[in-house]
């Protein structure tokens, strides 16, 4: 079992996974691996959620719970007996329990030994990398920006003898 974010680059069960990437590609890993429907999977998200609307929940095997605080989050994920467990992170839940990020995160690592644990934010702060500190990988996804001066880009290839106009064959003679 394990969950392929892209070609060649997958999650396996054993190993705590810390992972910074946008909202598609995570609900894109899921929903097309349909593997995980026969294997337990615990979402366990905060305040609020980017990526649980767009998930397929058709399994009957796919739990969802919500920590509405740190002290919560740590409960449920110490009474976690699932394949899968992803817990989407939610900073505000350490807005006044700064002193639980350090039992947070040896717990997702005892929690690893048995499960796929992911721990997911599309944008990286200060308690995600603090979580982030005892995970087995560390996968950051990195927009790539398109060139932003196509023209400049153009007069280069004229200016080394590249033609930009179509495409060309040979002639046989």
């Amino acid at each position: 079992m394990q969950i392929e974010l892209r070609k060649g680059l997958a999650l396996y069960p054993g190993t705590f996974n810390a992972v910074v990437a946008p909202e598609k590609v995570l609900i894109t890993a899921i929903n097309s691996n349909a593997d995980l429907q026969r294997f337990l999977f615990l979402y366990l998200g905060g305040n609020y959620s980017r990526i649980l609307s767009g998930v397929n929940r058709q399994s009957k095997n796919f739990d969802v719970r919500r920590g509405f605080t740190a002290h919560q989050l740590l409960t449920m994920l110490r009474e976690a007996a699932h394949t899968v467990v992803f817990i989407e992170h939610d900073p505000t839940l350490f807005d006044q329990a700064m002193n639980m990020l350090e039992p947070l995160a040896g717990t997702l690592k005892d929690l690893s030994r048995d499960s796929l644990v992911v721990l997911y934010t599309p944008v990286a702060d200060r308690t995600f990398l603090a979580l982030a500190r005892r995970a087995d990988r560390f996968i950051e996804f990195i927009p790539i920006e398109e060139d932003r001066h196509p023209i400049r880009t153009s007069r280069l290839m004229r200016q080394c003898g590249l033609r930009l106009s179509g495409q060309r064959s040979l002639e046989v003679s």
